[in-house]
């Protein structure tokens, strides 16, 4: 998963512009000539030329203190310090004034009668926060400090064995490798609880960050933050929310069959009393510390004979590729598609590997800093399959950044959210065997009776993750609306994880826990619905451009590589950005104007077929 720099989090601008806009945002150095936004919206009747004026300068004002905000954020990621957090907060600060006040300021030319790139912008100018903060200045200030503590807490979480301290704690990284690596209970449970300790310290502050944003939001005529935040989508909030529902229940079929096959797996490896039929599966169980993706546990869930035909991460070791010549092969896909290579900058400045001398925030992230071609990743790359399908995720943030660059700087946004996280996992849906072959990475394409093995192992990834990208923010919907309180935040986590997910703790959880809280996305505050969405959309996207490229067979052996047809398709659409809803960015690519998940049940129907044959006889649900 990945998100965008700190302004564009706080700021999530999908709004548009003029030609006067563009001309001031564009001048970096001099803001002489652009008018100031309070001053534009003097007081009195509203009029059409006030309203252009406006935007023209609330434009150049984000632009500019977004990239200060961005080139902060990125110290402060990369450099964990008390100072680089107060810096970072201190830019936030900002652009969280600027921005409530925008807002405030927008909705003074509700109803008017105005061009459409006026009214578009002014529109979602309100909505062009994460967290609205109240109009308080120092709440303003303090609800800066708590995102950026709790972040910071976040980046230097550590889990310490009985015992141990210092260098002998044990980070992310490592956690995240034992889960996916050991296959012994207690040591899974041990490290577990371990790391879900980071979110306990957590809750206070965002109990008190839910206030704020809340206050925020009401002041710009929402209920709360989660309605504010349903309202992004080119539709109203509570139409968001049955989109939403209907999008799950077309997958959740393939779900279900997938986690009872699963956890017969894993009851014939752990036995019956650890993953009892007919129960959630215990957590810590699955290869991965929030139990989203299960591919980590492929070995223990194929059936003799059925497998992928090989294994990427060896592969990768014995063929010499380091963190550099993964990126080199992710920029190599998108250039056969006939996009131009990244800036000689990108791989000067970008953070690839984790520094052995300081604290940085390794959760992989895509950066456009100068918001026009300072394009960077920073992640803590380590050579396996996951990070060679990361990094492929990554450079899709970072060459739609690019294609939008030369429009007005405020249509420098994915058509949503969703869209953005979708880009990289499209091409992800193409590194099939037959474009592994072509690159070297396997001999030779393994026959189809091995397309149980590759199914199966990829719906470990996506189809298990579909639940988990819909519970995240569902939780902070209720607790954002009063529905879920403080003293309830644990057990109803835990509710809803089992509603979707059929998924248990590994243990007893009081409230004196806050596991949402070790969840990057939650303290960072990171809307989750876009990688639900993400995960429609890339099949819906493949299975378009597979069509495009002329290729009639199985979805799930398609490649676009190389085809210049999808690729100039893939551009047109990418270069939209947010100049237009994102029906019509859609539509470019799949010539539908709504998210349609029979895509992904058509690339797995073949699973399907096997996964219902393989559970019959046993108690699934739970």
């Amino acid at each position: 998963m990945t998100l965008q720099p700190r302004s564009r989090m706080l700021l999530l601008a999908a709004l548009c512009g003029t030609a006067a806009a563009y001309a001031c945002a564009s001048d970096k150095g001099n803001q002489k000539d652009c008018p100031e936004p309070q001053k534009a919206a003097a007081q009195g009747a509203p009029t059409a030329a006030e309203a252009e004026t406006f935007v023209t300068a609330a434009e150049a004002r984000l632009y500019e203190l977004g990239v200060a905000a961005n080139k902060a954020a990125w110290v402060q990621a990369t450099y964990i310090t008390p100072d680089t957090q107060a810096i970072s907060a201190a830019t936030q600060e900002e652009v969280l004034k600027a921005g409530v006040e925008f807002a405030k300021q927008a909705a003074r030319f509700d109803g008017m009668d105005l061009p459409y790139d006026t009214r578009r912008k002014l529109d979602l100018l309100k909505l062009a926060l994460t967290s609205p903060p109240p109009a308080d200045p120092a709440k303003v200030k303090e609800l800066a400090v708590i995102t950026t503590r709790m972040e910071a807490a976040y980046g230097e979480g550590k889990y310490c064995p009985p015992g141990k301290s210092g260098k002998d704690c044990l980070d992310i990284n490592t956690i995240t490798r034992t889960m996916a690596e050991s296959r012994d209970p207690e040591k899974l449970k041990e490290v577990w609880a371990g790391w879900h300790q980071v979110g306990a310290q957590l809750k206070t502050d965002y109990a008190r960050f839910v206030d704020l944003g809340n206050e925020g939001a009401r002041a710009l005529g929402y209920p709360d933050q989660g309605a504010y935040w349903r309202s992004k989508y080119d539709m109203p909030a509570d139409a968001f929310a049955v989109e939403v529902d209907r999008l799950w229940g077309q997958m959740k079929p393939l779900y279900d069959s997938l986690h009872c096959y699963v956890r017969g797996s894993l009851a014939k490896k752990y036995g019956d009393k650890v993953v009892a039929p007919g129960k959630p599966i215990p957590a810590h169980l699955l290869g991965n510390i929030w139990a989203q993706e299960w591919g980590n546990v492929y070995e223990l869930a194929k059936p003799a004979g059925v497998d992928p035909g090989y294994d990427l991460t060896p592969i990768l070791k014995k063929q010499g590729y380091d963190h550099i010549k993964m990126v080199k092969t992710g920029e190599a896909f998108f250039s056969s598609l006939g996009i131009a290579p990244l800036p000689d900058t990108f791989w000067k400045n970008s953070m690839f590997v984790k520094p052995a001398d300081r604290e940085v925030v390794c959760h992989a992230s895509a950066w456009d800093v100068d918001e026009v071609d300072d394009l960077r990743i920073k992640m803590c790359i380590e050579v396996d399959a996951e990070n060679f399908g990361t990094i492929h995720h990554e450079l899709g943030h970072n060459y739609y950044q690019r294609a939008y660059n030369k429009l007005p700087y405020l249509y420098r946004q994915g058509a949503n959210d969703g869209f953005h996280e979708a880009i990289g996992d499209t091409i992800l849906r193409s590194l099939s065997p037959d474009y592994l072959k072509k690159i070297g990475l396997i001999d030779k394409i393994p026959p189809p009776e091995k397309d149980i093995g590759l199914l199966l192992n990829e719906a470990m990834e996506s189809v298990a993750f579909l639940p988990f990208g819909l519970v995240v923010d569902q939780w902070r919907w209720k607790v954002f609306s009063g529905e879920i309180k403080p003293e309830n935040y644990n057990a109803s986590w835990w509710q809803m994880r089992q509603k979707y997910q059929g998924i248990a703790p590994a243990m007893e959880r009081g409230e004196n826990f806050f596991d949402a809280g070790a969840k990057y996305h939650v303290p960072a505050n990171v809307p989750y619905t876009r990688y639900f969405m993400a995960r429609i959309l890339q099949y819906q996207f493949h299975r378009s451009l597979c069509q495009t490229a002329g290729q009639s067979g199985p979805l799930h052996r398609c490649t676009i590589y190389g085809n210049a047809a999808a690729g100039e398709k893939f551009k047109k659409m990418l270069e939209m950005g947010t100049s237009r809803p994102w029906p019509e960015a859609l539509e470019v690519v799949t010539g539908q104007r709504q998210m349609d998940a029979t895509a992904l049940v058509d690339y797995f129907a073949p699973l399907k077929t096997w996964l219902d044959q393989q559970n019959q006889g046993k108690q699934c649900g739970w």
